[in-house]
């Protein structure tokens, strides 16, 4: 069950209208690393989770995003206000108008035509918000492992969006979520390393024959050793050749059905190419004599 408290999680001050910055904000509002993104992921990944600490945990983070989307929500309706107010009332004249909102950058012109100044469901060029965004698999350790990718990548985008802007107000709402993106982060480690043993993902193990090696496939100036190729960590194969095939001959093989074989070699009979033809193409056709004297 749900409810809501009509309050912000985090008061919003806007300093003045910016459609642009609006339209900047909507990464984070129907974007791939954006606040909705986040809420479902988390709240799918809670409803299928067996363990009840991460259950619990789990719920409390997306329901906490869900009051993000609302805050970075209401800072676009905030900053796309002014331009709202004169469009719907065709204050100013036709071209002067669309000069306004198309000079704010950023397709906010688009924005306030299409949505009327409101958050829309779409990232900060337009794209759609889709499911795609949502890349659980439901294994524990990947999704954990994940969620603390996706909000690094969160963090991040703030990070960008309060260098675009001279508004106190906004830089204050927007530091706030992106701290909660470390926090989250770091809640989401803490639940990852208090499984054990968490790597590697699954219960399958790697083959040992291949797990700890390291194939140097991208050969010459540039090459570098370190931790993660390092003779410590690692059996490092030197080579392009070296690296494979590691099994056999590295040719591809199937045992088909007789009259599988049959119509295999029918089909390959039927289509064969002729090496040794040499036919005029359309291509030489529509050429004309240039082909020929050339």
């Amino acid at each position: 069950m749900f409810a809501h408290n009509k309050r912000l999680q985090y008061t919003v001050r806007v300093a003045g209208g910016n459609p642009g910055l609006a339209n900047l904000l909507l990464e984070q509002f129907g974007g791939p690393q954006g606040e909705l993104a986040a809420a479902m992921r988390y709240f799918t990944q809670y409803v299928a989770e067996e363990d009840p600490g991460r259950k619990d945990m789990l719920i409390d983070i997306a329901t906490e995003e869900l009051s993000h989307l609302e805050v970075i929500g209401t800072l676009v309706a905030m900053l796309n206000k002014g331009a709202k107010g004169k469009l719907a009332e065709a204050v100013d004249k036709e071209a002067d108008m669309y000069r306004a909102l198309h000079g704010a950058g950023n397709d906010s012109h688009v924005t306030q035509v299409l949505y009327g100044g409101g958050p829309a469901l779409t990232n900060s060029g337009g794209q759609l918000w889709n499911a795609g965004y949502i890349d659980s698999i439901g294994d524990p350790s990947c999704d954990l492992r994940s969620n603390i990718a996706a909000e690094s990548r969160a963090k991040i985008i703030y990070e960008r969006l309060i260098n675009v802007t001279d508004d106190p107000g906004v830089k204050d709402a927007l530091t706030f979520l992106m701290t909660r993106e470390v926090s989250h982060q770091k809640s989401f480690e803490k639940a990852l390393y208090s499984m054990q043993p968490n790597f590697p993902p699954g219960k399958l193990p790697p083959d040992p024959r291949f797990a700890n090696t390291y194939f140097n496939m991208s050969e010459g100036e540039g090459d570098m050793r370190g931790p993660w190729n390092s003779d410590e960590n690692f059996e490092f194969v030197a080579t392009a050749e070296e690296a494979g095939p590691q099994d056999g001959d590295g040719t591809a093989s199937v045992k088909l059905a007789k009259d599988e074989v049959t119509a295999l070699q029918g089909l390959v009979a039927r289509t064969a190419s002729d090496p040794d033809s040499n036919p005029e193409t359309g291509a030489e056709l529509g050429a004309g004599n240039a082909t020929r004297q050339a």
